[in-house]
């Protein structure tokens, strides 16, 4: 399944990245890299990554999270992750990107929380 990326806004200034499919090796988790480039052209310093519709994340796709991640904090923003579930959750926690990046059971949480 190809990923798909919906843009969200929730007021006052709270981006959102919904993705639908597999963040895996490619221009799938390329295209994560763009929209986020897109947001830190905008001066977006708060985005909150929606992964309930990701179906597998391969170590690409922990990569390219990690990575804006940290490019978001470079530039004083923040990353939230929001619906991580089943083998997507499981390899995000293997892999220790919850020690980094907080996880929320929705967008509404996560959002609130910055």
């Amino acid at each position: 399944m190809i990923l798909t990326i919906g843009r969200k806004q929730i007021e006052p200034d709270v981006a959102v990245l919904e993705m639908n499919g597999r963040i895996v090796l490619g221009n799938d988790a390329k295209t994560i890299e763009w929209n986020l480039a897109e947001l830190l052209k905008e001066n977006r310093k708060k985005v909150v990554f929606d992964l309930a519709g990701v179906t597998l994340v391969d170590s690409t796709g922990v990569g390219i999270i990690v990575m804006c991640y940290a490019k978001l904090k470079k530039s004083g923003g923040v990353l939230r992750v929001a619906g991580v579930n089943g083998m997507v959750e499981d390899t995000l926690r293997l892999t220790s990107v919850d020690k980094l990046i907080e996880f929320y059971p929705s967008v509404a949480e996560a959002a609130a929380r910055f």
